[in-house]
């Protein structure tokens, strides 16, 4: 994983922004409010006869003015003050009138109502590189949302963020722990410093110290030069060691000493060197099950595991789903791609869907969409089969209330014989029986859910998940590519 990333897209992240004062009518700045909470902007309703007062005493981000409500003294307050905030306006009546010059320097564009995400964000993000700091788009992937596991990753983050104690992030695939580990290097003591990110488990056991301690010249054969290694590279900032779960045992041994005893030496160096880094580390895996079994070392895992974090699966913060989507339109947006949107219809299908390659999976399947229906409104019909089936479950579960059919339960068509083996059981009434939909494609939906789920718990891995199927690996890749299944969605890595 390369420590640098491209510049064109950074922004910081909104909640490190002094707050917004908003200057509106009550059930407008209702609405404003919540739209800058949801991105972690602060906000403060202040009455038009306080703006005078409240401007000067108070460092803002900016002024949401939603100009047709604002009184003229308090625009004149908003234009008296000489190093004022910049200036948002909300919606499009009336207009800011031309001798307030002052106020017009600052203006810094317009929203409508209803507000939009995608009219936020790039809003926002001109507000946040005004500060010297730019900060990774990339932040709110995956920390976007109300729901309260989001809230409590945020109020950890603050927390220790500060500090310069070590952190272990824990999660499954696609959680976004880089994405965590990024907001704690960017909230901390560190943040000018650089973030490199180095993922233990993609590079070889044996080119792993070389990558992490760098090495001299002639160290070993195909060391024409010198290299540092990211502990260098990491120098005053943040070393993010993802997947460390998959170190092995000698590698763990090193690692341990350099974290004891702040120092390193390069390959073929007997020059020791200071290691004045924060770490960070990540795994998917279960570590307190692997110290158990003598895979992970227990003095390793209780120097790394200072300050836990568990990072929520999708499926456990839900509500955040349309948000989510939303942000990753808005990204693919700012990219230049296609504009997609969904009906309340799609999205509480995509809800019900239990997303094993959690967010990752989710960005996949948006952009998916975007390039299938570019500038279109995607409808239930227009998801993968794997997530349409729930928009039909959802028709079954009303039909079933108003005594029609049973609903249909996707984990009560798996039975176990009295050989403890799963059989796949159907009524003659099931909903999803009918004109234009035969058992081949009820089968096909089921084949593809559990293609999934292998996926999922072997990390992508295709050859692990055809041997979890019974299937030879040339059967899955053919099955992989009739589903239109992209493997590297469900690859292990943060």
């Amino acid at each position: 994983m390369d420590s640098t990333r491209p510049a064109t897209t950074e922004t910081p992240p909104f909640d490190r922004l002094a707050p917004a004062m908003i200057v509106a009518e009550p059930e407008i700045a209702t609405e404003v409010s919540g739209a800058l909470e949801f991105l972690g902007l602060r906000s403060e309703v202040v009455p038009c006869d306080e703006v005078a007062a409240r401007i000067t005493d108070t460092e803002w981000s900016a002024v949401m003015l939603c100009n047709g409500q604002a009184h003229g003294p308090a625009l004149q307050a908003i234009d008296a003050a000489q190093d004022g905030p910049p200036v948002v306006l909300v919606g499009s009546e009336h207009a800011v009138p031309g001798r307030l010059k002052n106020l017009h320097s600052r203006l810094l564009g317009r929203v409508e109502r209803p507000l939009r995400h995608a009219q936020l964000v790039p809003l926002l993000g001109k507000l946040a590189q005004r500060q010297a700091n730019t900060r990774d788009v990339e932040l709110f992937r995956s920390l976007v949302g109300k729901s309260e596991p989001v809230q409590h990753i945020r109020r950890m983050i603050r927390r220790v963020a500060p500090t310069d104690s070590t952190v272990l992030i824990l999660g499954e695939t696609g959680t976004g722990k880089e994405v965590a580990a990024r907001h704690i290097h960017y909230h901390s003591l560190r943040r000018d410093g650089p973030f490199v990110a180095v993922n233990c488990g993609a590079i070889p056991a044996d080119l792993l110290e070389s990558e992490l301690f760098g090495h001299e010249k002639g160290a070993f054969t195909g060391a024409i030069t010198a290299r540092k290694g990211r502990f260098e590279l990491a120098e005053n900032g943040t070393l993010f060691l993802d997947e460390i779960g998959d170190m092995s045992l000698q590698m763990q041994v090193k690692l341990l000493r350099v974290l004891q005893e702040r120092r390193f030496e390069r390959l073929g160096s007997g020059r020791s060197m200071p290691a004045n880094v924060r770490i960070v580390c990540a795994t998917h895996r279960n570590l307190d099950q692997m110290v158990a079994d003598g895979t992970f070392r227990g003095d390793l895992y209780y120097r790394i595991n200072v300050f836990p974090i568990e990072m929520p699966a999708l499926r456990d913060r839900r509500e955040d789903l349309p948000l989510l989507a939303t942000e990753l339109v808005a990204r693919l947006t700012a990219e230049g791609q296609s504009v997609v949107s969904f009906t309340q219809e799609a999205l509480a299908a995509m809800a019900r869907h239990d997303w094993p390659g959690n967010v990752r999976e989710l960005a996949n399947l948006v952009e998916r969409l975007a390039i299938l229906n570019p500038g279109a409104t995607v409808r239930p019909r227009d998801l993968p089969r794997h997530i349409r089936i729930h928009a039909r479950s959802a028709e079954a579960s009303a039909t079933h209330e108003t005594g029609c059919h049973p609903a249909l339960d996707m984990d009560s068509m798996l039975d176990r014989s009295s050989d403890g083996e799963e059989q796949l059981v159907v009524g003659p009434e099931d909903p999803e029986f009918g004109p234009g939909r035969g058992l081949k494609d009820y089968l096909n939906d089921i084949e593809e859910q559990l293609i999934r789920k292998a996926l999922a718990e072997s990390g992508g891995i295709v050859a692990d998940a055809a041997k979890s199927l019974g299937m030879r690996r040339t059967t899955l890749v053919e099955k992989l590519r009739k589903f239109g299944i992209d493997r590297l969605g469900f690859a292990t890595e943060s």
